[in-house]
Parts: structure tokens; C-alpha cells; sequence
């Protein structure tokens, strides 16, 4: 389990942010009250995720703690009731991730959201672009400080050569001024292989002002930062062009999946599907398609109630999509019935793969509130060549009937001969 170190005098607000923390993120508090409270923490080789630290304690006056924090790796995120500019500025330098005023309890709203960001970071990927060094490295110690996975570039042709081995990056700083490959162009070559919605991009310069953030936001990117920045701007915007891709993938994800299964829908299915089956013929590699039905399953829902039919129906898709890769597309098109694109499997492959999942279905109940729901599925498959999708689905979905007609449980194919 995810825990979090939290030191603090204020018994009251402690046993507060505790609470949240346990409550709102299911991570695991440890809470000390003065320094040699949280010394025994640490002493004991916990990992923390993070650090939550009051700045003045009684036996540590001049934040000893985050010194101790920092010492062992550990993110701090300092708590204050007041804080110099002398006092902000040495702590940024000794990179902490924050610090949160305790003057209001939506600060702790904050911290929440904050150290729900500090559990998911490191699998995000952020690629600075500067042909200045001592920049990169001191950027890269702010990004390190919150746990993303840093990628640099000194150029933009280097910087484009990172992208192709690391498509999955999320966003990018880009410096305006560079030898060869501007900000701008870069901004527009990157805009060319990755959109709005996969990849945010910050144009960073310190010469131009508003004119130049217009240009750089006119090429395609999503932000601007003047340098020098404050700390806390640059890691605001960093957060907030993260959050607004974050918010894209959550839309796109309600209107493409299922709600309760989580594989995807129909609509998405038709969409996407066309796009694979078309690639696939071009490339003139095999295609399956696969029309799944659970056998009675009114009867699952009459007899021990719609609960228990959605579990089924959800097993059902996890095993589905353990099967298939990221690549094939696994839907479910209403009720009970479900539908596989596949690529790369021969007649006889695809016959052999749906019969070992056909057995496993029934070979694998659902346990559902106390009882064991045992279920069956008869599926029908199209293998056959030259087809369009839509006739590939009335084939799988004839086959499918046949299956049922059949006594139900058991894979129909189709090929060229029916």
C-alpha cells in the first residue's frame, strides 16, 4: 500500500489531513508530532510516497524535517502558516515539491490532489528541448523533484528523434531560440505527428515577450513560459496542461467504453473497426471477426438478479481481454453479446484460440455473493478473405445463430465454402 509520512504538531490538523489521505486516496498515513517521532519513521525503511511536513516543530524550530526528508529521498510538501520570500526561495532551491499555507482546509484539498499527482507521474514522460545544458539539467531537477520520467534534447532534430522512440511522451518544453531547428518549426513538426489530445507543448524563451508567445501558440503550441519563471508558475502550468490531457482521455474514454464491462462500445467498434479492417486488407494480413453470446442469460437475471448478470458479463470481458492484444479490438454491442476484431490468425488459429476461450467460460464461474454462477457462450466466427466488415459481421453473427441452433456452447465457423 501507498503510504505517506505526515509530521505534525497540530493534533487536530493532523488527524485531519490523515484522515483525507486514508479516506479520498486509500493511501496508508503515518503520523509523527515532532522530529525524532518521524526520525523513528523513517529509521524503519519505510518508502513514502511522500512527506507532508510541518516547517516548525518543537524540538525542530527551523525545519529540520524537511532537511531529514530530503536527506532520505523522500518528496516533502512543506505546511506553514507564514513564509518569507527568503524562506520560499531557499526551500525551491532545495527542491521540495510544495508547500501549502494551513489557513483554510481547501489547502488540504490541494495536498490531495497533489499527492494523487506524486502516484501517477512516473509513468509520465516530459521531454525538455533546450541547446543550453545547465538549463536542461536544472529543469530536469524541478520535473525530477515531482516524479516524471524526464527525456532531453539539445536540438529539434534531436528532439524529434526522442519522440519517434518515445511516442507516448505527454508534453514538451520547448526553447524558442536553437541552432538549426527553431522553437516554432519544431512546434509545427510535432504538431504534425501528435495532436492536441496526445501531447501538450510549452514554448519557453527568454527574448519576445506577448509577440513571441502568440507565434509560438499560432505553431501549435498549447502554452508559454518567459524566463526566467517562478518556480511555482512553471510547475502550475505544468499541471495544468497535464490535467487538461488527462480531462481529454477521461471524455474520449466515457464515449468510447462500455460503462460497466470497460471494453469498448459499439459506436467505437464500427468507428475503429473500419480503420483496422481496412489497414489490415491493405497489408493483406488475415482478419477474424468473432460474435460472442452468453447462453440464457435472462435466466441469469431472473433467477439471481441483474447483479449477478453483470457480473458475468464482466468476467466475460476481462477474460476477453486478456486474450486479445492492444492492437485487436474487443467490444461489447449491447446486452450479452460481444464482438472481436482480430488480426493475424489463420482459419485454423482462430478456431483453436475461440474454442480454448469457449471452454474457459465454462469452465469458469463467477462467484458472485456467496454462490457460483456457472455459464456457457456460443460464439461464431468469420475468417473468410475479401470480405468487407459489415459482411464479415452478418457471416460471424449467421454463424453465431448456427451455433445456437446447434445446442448452444460451442464455435461455428464460416469460410469460403459457406
Amino acid at each position: 500500500m501507498t503510504k505517506v509520512l505526515i509530521v505534525e504538531d497540530s493534533r487536530s490538523f493532523a488527524a485531519l489531513v490523515a484522515k483525507r489521505v486514508r479516506l479520498e486516496l486509500g493511501y496508508e498515513a503515518h503520523v509523527a508530532h515532532t522530529l525524532s517521532e518521524a526520525v523513528e519513521f523513517i529509521g524503519q525503511g519505510t518508502q513514502y510516497l511522500a512527506a507532508l511536513l510541518d516547517l516548525y516543530l518543537p524540538d525542530a524550530p527551523n525545519g529540520e524535517c524537511v532537511d531529514l526528508a530530503l536527506t532520505y529521498g523522500i518528496p516533502a510538501i512543506v505546511f506553514t502558516a507564514e513564509l518569507s520570500d527568503s524562506s520560499r526561495e531557499s526551500f525551491w532551491h532545495r527542491h521540495i515539491v510544495d508547500y501549502v499555507f494551513k489557513d483554510a482546509e481547501e489547502n488540504v484539498d490541494y495536498v490531495v490532489r497533489l499527492l494523487r499527482r506524486l502516484k501517477i507521474n512516473p509513468g509520465i514522460k516530459i521531454l525538455v528541448v533546450d541547446d543550453s545544458r545547465s538549463y536542461r539539467h536544472a529543469v530536469t531537477r524541478l520535473l525530477a523533484a515531482h516524479r516524471y520520467q524526464v527525456l532531453e534534447a539539445q536540438s529539434g532534430e534531436e528532439a524529434l528523434a526522442v519522440l519517434e522512440q518515445h511516442p507516448d511522451t505527454r508534453l514538451a518544453l520547448v526553447d524558442y531560440s536553437m541552432p538549426g531547428m527553431d522553437g516554432f518549426v519544431l512546434t509545427r513538426e510535432m504538431r504534425r505527428r501528435f495532436g492536441k489530445d496526445m501531447l501538450s507543448i510549452i514554448g519557453v524563451s527568454a527574448v519576445g515577450g506577448a509577440r513571441l508567445s502568440a507565434k509560438f501558440i499560432k505553431s501549435g503550441a498549447n502554452d508559454y513560459l518567459n524566463k526566467p519563471f517562478l518556480v511555482e508558475e512553471f510547475y502550475t502550468r505544468i499541471t495544468q496542461n497535464l490535467e487538461m490531457l488527462e480531462h481529454i482521455a477521461l471524455v474520449r474514454d466515457m464515449a468510447e467504453r462500455d460503462y460497466l464491462t470497460r471494453v469498448y462500445n459499439r459506436r467505437y467498434f464500427f468507428s475503429a473497426g473500419q480503420q483496422l479492417h481496412a489497414l489490415l486488407t491493405r497489408r493483406s494480413q488475415p482478419i477474424t471477426v468473432a460474435m460472442l453470446d452468453i447462453d440464457h442469460f435472462k435466466q441469469i437475471n431472473d433467477t439471481l438478479g441483474h447483479e449477478a448478470g453483470d457480473a458475468v458479463l464482466c468476467q466475460m470481458a476481462e477474460i476477453l481481454s486478456s486474450r486479445f492484444r492492444v492492437s485487436d479490438i474487443v467490444a461489447r454491442l449491447g446486452g450479452e453479446e460481444f464482438c472481436v476484431l482480430a488480426s493475424e490468425l489463420t482459419a485454423d488459429q482462430a478456431r483453436l484460440l475461440f474454442e480454448e476461450l469457449r471452454a474457459c467460460f465454462e469452465a469458469t464461474p463467477v462467484l458472485f455473493d456467496g454462490e457460483s454462477v456457472q455459464y456457457t457462450v456460443s460464439i461464431g466466427l468469420c475468417s473468410a478473405p475479401g470480405l468487407s466488415l459489415d459482411e464479415m459481421l452478418r457471416e460471424a453473427d449467421r454463424m453465431l445463430y448456427r451455433s445456437k441452433s446447434s445446442g448452444r456452447n460451442c464455435v461455428t465457423t464460416c469460410g469460403l465454402e459457406d
